[in-house]
């Protein structure tokens, strides 16, 4: 799949250089504790199946009510999800726009709530590579911008199932206070105060204006984009950012 910074992506032997380096500094305490951080949804979680999951429930609401929009809902499927919502009721061929607010307001009372978060798979080879750090030295930040009153028990849940260190020594999750709060806001009122827990090696996001937020504040730290999905407009990468699309490795 093509996206904005698609020609940017690392070749597989530049990634696996890259996130074996990061694994390779974690293991160095010269300098203090070494600290690796990452976001959840885009970076090490991918989220499009829980959003299938939310369009399959809104058919089954709107099988009576909408027979003939029901089955467009039913035929999504992980690989067809975009970043926006409404973009994605258009992709699927929902184009009544009358349609739309309720389907928003339905998404988006699921998809910010601790239950969905179990429908969420890791990104490929993100468990492995997390694990790797933590065993190497490394204490974990998971920094997002899900919120504490109605996402941080299933966020904590979701990494420990699908195999995440997680609720043991050299592991942070941190939320936002509040669900109001904008991400990238509450990112940069963190970025100084990671410094507390140690030396920031290494930064993960799939938002651009995160990546060059978190390296202005450490710039001795590798900083890497995942190519995910991201918000819409992102600013310019730093050139110091990497791109990478998954966390697999070459043998």
């Amino acid at each position: 799949m093509s996206t904005l910074f698609y020609e940017k992506r690392l070749v597989p032997a530049e990634r696996t250089r890259l996130l074996d380096s990061i694994v390779e500094r974690a293991g160095d305490r010269s300098e203090g504790p070494p600290v690796v951080v990452f976001d959840l949804d885009g970076t090490l979680m991918d989220n499009r199946p829980r959003v299938v999951a939310i369009l399959h429930e809104l058919a089954e609401e709107w099988r009576r009510k909408h027979p003939e929009v029901a089955p467009l809902l039913e035929r999504a499927a992980p690989e067809g999800i975009v970043y926006g919502f409404q973009e994605n009721l258009r992709r699927l061929g929902v184009l009544d726009e009358s349609l739309h607010l309720h389907a928003f307001e339905f998404w988006k009372a699921r998809f910010f709530n601790d239950p969905h978060i179990r429908h969420d798979i890791e990104v490929p080879g993100a468990s492995q590579y997390a694990r790797d750090c933590h065993a190497a030295g490394a204490t974990l930040v998971y920094l997002t911008g899900r919120d504490l009153p109605n996402m941080a028990l299933g966020s904590f849940a979701s990494l420990r199932d699908l195999g995440f260190p997680i609720g043991v020594i050299g592991t942070e999750l941190v939320v936002k206070p509040r669900f109001e709060m904008p991400d990238t806001e509450f990112k940069r009122s963190v970025a100084p105060e990671l410094a507390r827990i140690g030396r920031v090696i290494a930064v993960f996001d799939n938002e651009a204006a995160n990546c060059n937020l978190l390296l202005a504040c450490h710039p001795r730290a590798a900083a890497v984009f995942l190519d995910t999905q991201c918000a819409p407009d992102p600013p310019p990468l730093d050139p110091h950012v990497q791109v990478i699309h998954t966390f697999e490795r070459e043998p």
